[in-house]
């Protein structure tokens, strides 16, 4: 339920609205807008009897919001979310951001390499895995603490924010430690005990869409970490899973401008795990900047033939290069300085 007020109520009406609220045995959570203030009303199952409020003073309407995402939906936050990766800042009316780097990694010499190269091109974070959660359990798994170590020390010559996965409750605050952003795969889309823990900490989370999840389940799941106290999450679209095999998997760009329509929330396009393929990462990347994506994340490695893991979709450095020479173009048509 949202409570809308008058343009005219003072600070003792949304106080007094909210004690009622609270006897009621919900949670208020007032919502400053320019104009006027509204009150989110949390923590209820089903219908809530607003017979009391409405006589309340400085009250104009009741909106009744059956999503079972609120604090998400535009009902509750009409303005759109800026979240901010230390200094970088993501979200509607920014500069669409580029976060580049391998899917994993490998070694000292190949995520320094990497991070120095991207930085050159322009990239505005770096991305890499040191928990990797594979299909199969005899596939590199990720260097683990050490990866972390190596990001850090990659972001620290390079000056990047370090984005990376976290995969279990118990180690959030050891990668929090280390990332600027904190990932949560698509296989961990619904593993609400890691998104309630995300929601504690004071780091930006980036949410990627569940293989087969609807927009309402990705939505809700994001819902999690707002509720416990998170405002900073970035939605990721990496493709869902469909009859099509030609793809690794099918890239739902309309789900772009749809979020945008139902969510405040940012969201960015990752083409690498989408298709699959390297020949169809650039293509697509743009693609969804034209959607309106917030921004893109791309698999870059210096030797793709000799990765560890995801090599056919990671770009050479000189795709890499071309890639962000067509993107300042590109954003620059859209109307970008």
């Amino acid at each position: 339920m949202l409570i809308v007020m008058n343009h005219t109520a003072t600070q003792a009406d949304v106080d007094a609205i909210a004690e009622v609220v609270k006897e009621m045995g919900f949670r208020a959570e007032p919502i400053p807008g320019s104009e006027r203030t509204a009150i989110g009303v949390l923590g209820n199952q089903g219908y809530v009897d607003d017979t009391k409020i409405l006589d309340m003073s400085g009250v104009q309407r009741v909106i009744h919001v059956s999503k079972p995402y609120k604090l998400v939906s535009r009902d509750f936050h009409p303005e759109d979310t800026i979240v901010n990766v230390a200094g970088v800042k993501v979200g509607q009316g920014c500069r669409p951001v580029v976060v580049g780097g391998p899917c994993a990694v490998e070694s000292e010499e190949q995520i320094i390499k990497t991070a120095l190269f991207v930085r050159s091109c322009g990239a505005d974070m770096l991305r890499g895995g040191a928990f990797k959660p594979r299909t199969g359990p005899h596939s590199f798994q990720g260097l683990r603490e050490e990866g972390l170590k190596l990001l850090a020390k990659a972001g620290q010559e390079s000056g990047l924010p370090i984005v990376t996965e976290v995969m279990s409750p118990d180690n959030v605050g050891l990668v929090a430690e280390y990332a600027d952003l904190l990932q949560v795969g698509a296989r961990n889309m619904q593993n609400f005990d890691l998104l309630r823990e995300l929601g504690r900490i004071r780091k930006p989370v980036l949410l990627k869409r569940g293989m087969s999840a609807t927009v309402e389940e990705f939505l809700a799941a994001a819902e999690y970490i707002l509720a416990e106290g998170n405002d900073q999450v970035i939605l990721c679209e990496r493709g869902i899973r469909t009859f099509e095999t030609a793809t690794r998997n099918t890239l739902d760009l309309s789900v772009v401008p749809l979020i945008k329509e139902m969510s405040h929330l940012p969201i960015l396009v990752d083409p690498s795990h989408a298709t699959g393929k390297r020949s169809l990462v650039a293509p697509m990347a743009k693609a969804a900047l034209v959607s309106g994506a917030d921004g893109v994340l791309v698999e870059v490695h210096p030797e793709p033939e000799k990765a560890l893991s995801d090599g056919p979709q990671s770009l050479t450095f000189a795709g890499f290069e071309q890639l962000m020479r067509d993107i300042s173009k590109l954003t620059e048509f859209l109307g970008y300085r």
